[in-house]
């Protein structure tokens, strides 16, 4: 059969079958257009719109315009005019009160993950048995996180005064020795800060963790019990692994709020003794040297600077932390992998 002859034929086959025999070796595959489902396209502009729309205007919108008045020594009225260019980010970088508060910050970073995780996971462990009275000890240990940062600063400064309730109740029970100067003293000022701060906050951490242990299946456990596993060997081998995505999660958290930290510091601290006490951060030095100064941009510059120090910061632990979180469960290439 000639080449010709074999061609009609494969043309008469197709014909007869109405055109959908799909694809004629020797010919290349017929691409039929898609429809444009406008349906869909309208139903997701219509739910992520607004969301986006708000995004846009209270995160991207000031962050570029942040950037933008950085670059003038501007007193925050009227239009700037005076541009400096990048000297306001080289006054940052080469000041040492703001090398200070950085520094503090990244103390207040590493304290916070090595104070406030074991004692939540511990608590988390315990309130995840069987006891009287469990819903009352989660209530109890969750309060301070919902209670305002103004109350709790306000409150924790008058106890911590000189002539304040903490030192009074140690001269009560005959320990006057005891007795400091808990938010002028440099040398225990820090460590005043992150007692308040894991009191505020092991709450939150709590829960997280309640949340993570919830999902263990308790067959894991009942089965190593049976095996002649004990109790410490459980919570190592099965219960700590399988809640580490949890655990990541809580350190990414606790990372980026302890590089914003600002609240607390001001309200018990001031603008003043931080610096002199230790306890200073680089929110407190914007808020000082940028609005209290009446210079708007340069405090626009160090949020720009505290705004790149907390992406980069959070794009490393993406990378190299929660990656595998990430790509399990939204890509699914760990299981692939």
């Amino acid at each position: 059969m000639s080449v010709r002859e074999n061609t009609s034929t494969r043309l008469e086959v197709d014909l007869a079958s109405g055109g959908n025999s799909g694809t004629t070796p020797g010919f290349p595959p017929v691409r039929r257009p898609r429809r444009v489902n406008w349906g869909a396209r309208v139903e997701i502009a219509v739910l992520v719109g607004p969301a986006l729309i708000v995004f846009l205007g209270f995160v991207i919108f000031p962050v570029v315009m942040a950037a933008y008045y950085g670059f003038f020594s501007w007193q925050g009225y009227g239009p700037p005019t005076d541009f400096v260019g990048f000297r306001n980010y080289i006054t940052i970088i080469q000041d040492p009160t703001f090398q200070e508060a950085l520094t503090h910050n990244g103390v207040i970073v590493v304290l916070s993950l090595v104070l406030q995780g074991p004692v939540a996971i511990l608590l988390a462990l315990l309130l995840n048995r069987k006891l009287r009275g469990q819903s009352l000890i989660r209530v109890l240990i969750f309060v301070p996180y919902v209670i305002s940062e103004v109350v709790v600063g306000t409150g924790w400064s008058l106890m911590l005064q000189t002539n304040g309730a903490v030192n009074g109740l140690l001269e009560k029970v005959g320990l006057g020795a005891f007795t400091q100067d808990w938010l002028s003293n440099p040398d225990i000022a820090i460590w005043t800060l992150m007692v308040i701060i894991t009191w505020k906050y092991v709450g939150f951490a709590v829960i997280l963790f309640l949340a993570g242990l919830q999902g263990i299946p308790e067959e894991l456990p009942e089965a190593a019990a049976i095996d002649g596993a004990s109790f410490w060997q459980i919570q190592r081998h099965i219960t700590l692994p399988l809640l580490a995505p949890t655990l990541r999660i809580w350190a990414f958290l606790s990372i980026i709020g302890a590089l914003q930290l600002f609240d607390l510091v001001y309200i018990i601290w001031g603008q003043y003794i931080a610096s002199t006490a230790g306890t200073s951060t680089m929110a407190t030095y914007l808020v000082t040297n940028g609005r209290n100064a009446g210079n708007y941009g340069y405090g626009n510059a160090v949020a720009v600077v505290l705004f790149l120090i907390s992406l980069i910061v959070a794009l490393i632990y993406q990378r190299y932390v929660l990656r595998r979180d990430t790509e399990g469960a939204i890509t699914g290439k760990g299981k692939s992998r």
